[in-house]
């Protein structure tokens, strides 16, 4: 599965960026007013984070294994 660079930069940001910070935010908060379901909505987050970098991860081996066949074939 190869991702367009646009969609795979956005989905790289959100992931390394928005998403841990957001769990940060979530857990912190959360815990200091006594919000009911703090761990869970962290849980979550990170759970999104992870299938997020996933994608990402199979797009850039993907990526990767179809430059180095290009670079094998004009040898």
């Amino acid at each position: 599965m190869k991702l367009p660079d646009k969609i795979y930069n956005v989905l790289k940001w959100i992931a390394l960026y928005v998403l841990p910070a957001l769990a940060t935010f979530v857990g912190t908060v959360g815990t200091a007013v006594g919000w009911n379901g703090t761990g869970v909505a962290v849980t979550i987050i990170t759970a999104t984070a992870t299938f997020i970098g996933a994608i990402i991860g199979v797009s850039t081996v993907s990526y990767n294994r179809g430059k180095e066949q290009k670079d094998e074939s004009n040898q």
